[in-house]
């Protein structure tokens, strides 16, 4: 081979012209010519394991399906998960290590406020897709960040609708417990902000430890409020451990958590206590048989994943999932990270079978659904609130939808009657 021949076949391998597939998309960091690898540091050990398994749990379902169906442009969904324990200090070595040993194409189903804000840096620095992460916070919305995409309603979304329910049930008197670190004030945040709206303020603060149940101190403060009730911004176990506590004060406020709290691992750990309690939601119910996405959902389960149990948690999963696909469907073949975002941002008004969803390249924060759902009985069924309080006016002369949940008998009758959730808002 003459010298202007080898310096043209050299100067063709580093444009990627006449080379392989293989080799042309060696540049890609997570793309092959027959794969996609994926990484998330979520929870997978200690007191919110609960909430990270579940996550996996609906990502691996479609990309399951995916994979079945021959992957995307030829290409399986591979998804590398790291446990992080719900602690900063590890998700930021796992997140580098996805990025620089594991070699992931983007990152997806992240799991926790405090464990999200600590990779930005690292996220925006390696220019990595950042999408669908367990969390509402604001600093993952504001200010805007071109990597970040969310998939779910905000925590301001959330505790706007549970402030909303509580003083249209006429109870003002309302009270917050929250984690001390930034999701718990990121939920105080919007609790604060609906009270002012309405010219109220809150009547107690009570606080607990990220991965903690040290409660009493909080119960403490609180029941010397004698709250109407309590908005709780933890995660399942210490906001049952504070449930229980205010409990046997021998006060009966109402109890209101946002999503994050994980609502079957809340039910789990109340037990009888739970009944009466409410979540807020950021996906439809997931046992309504007139919701597209739920039964897409549930069939999904049955031919792929039939240990899996349907839950509002690992529904989210499988939408931030249902999302990324979409998107990938859209980059095209030749796909890289830029591609990838741009087909993020062109999917305006899309509609996941009653999960309505819109990016666009100034606004990644894709959906505002908020529904409202109580724990009902002594196994820990679940009722779309809307559908209750009909119920409940029905049954109780007008009582609000929380003390008649308390009221009814178990959650059998009251579950068959309620087949849909909250609309979108």
């Amino acid at each position: 081979m003459d010298r202007l021949t080898s310096c043209a076949v050299s100067l063709s391998i580093l444009l990627g012209i006449g080379a392989s597939p293989l080799v042309a998309h060696a540049a890609v960091p997570g793309v092959t010519d027959n794969s996609i690898v994926l990484g998330q540091s979520a929870a997978f050990s200690g007191p919110a394991a609960r909430l990270g398994q579940s996550m996996r749990e609906g990502l691996n379902v479609y990309f399951a399906r995916i994979n079945a169906e021959g992957g995307v442009n030829g290409r399986r969904i591979e998804l590398v998960s790291l446990d992080d324990g719900y602690e900063p200090d590890r998700a930021v070595p796992n997140t580098q290590r996805l990025i620089s040993q594991d070699k992931v194409f983007a990152l997806i189903g992240y799991v926790g406020t405090p464990t999200s804000y600590a990779v930005i840096p690292t996220v925006s620095q390696a220019q990595v897709p950042f999408l669908g992460a367990f969390t509402g916070a604001e600093g993952l919305r504001s200010p805007f960040n071109r990597y970040i995409f969310n998939v779910r309603a905000s925590y301001f979304d959330e505790t706007e609708r549970l402030v909303e329910f509580l003083v249209s049930q006429r109870k003002k008197k309302i009270a917050v417990f929250y984690q001390n670190d930034s999701y718990g004030k990121a939920g105080l945040e919007g609790v604060k902000r609906a009270m002012e709206r309405r010219n109220l303020t809150i009547a107690a603060l009570g606080t607990v430890e990220r991965n903690t149940v040290e409660v009493d101190q909080a119960v403490k403060r609180i029941s010397a409020s004698t709250p109407d009730g309590i908005i709780m911004i933890s995660a399942y176990k210490s906001c049952a451990a504070f449930v229980k506590g205010m409990n046997k004060t021998g006060q009966a406020p109402d109890y209101l958590n946002v999503s994050f709290v994980g609502s079957e691992a809340l039910a789990g750990e109340l037990g009888t206590e739970g009944h009466g309690v409410m979540i807020s939601q950021v996906v439809p119910y997931p046992w309504d048989p007139s919701s597209s996405i739920a039964m897409e959902f549930s069939r999904d389960i049955a031919r792929v994943a039939p240990e899996v149990k349907p839950s509002f948690n690992n529904l989210e999963g499988y939408i931030v999932a249902k999302t990324f696909v979409e998107a990938l469907q859209r980059a095209g073949k030749d796909l890289t990270r830029e591609k990838l975002i741009t087909a993020l941002e062109s999917m305006k008004q899309i509609d996941f079978g009653g999960f309505n969803l819109s990016f666009s390249p100034t606004n990644h924060n894709g959906s505002q659904y908020v529904g409202l759902t109580l724990i009902v009985g002594s196994k820990g069924g679940f009722l779309p609130v809307l559908e209750d309080a009909r119920l409940a006016r029905s049954r109780s002369g007008g009582m609000g939808a929380v003390a008649a949940a308390r009221n009814a008998p178990d959650t059998s009758d009251l579950r068959k009657a309620a087949l849909r959730g909250a609309p979108p808002r």
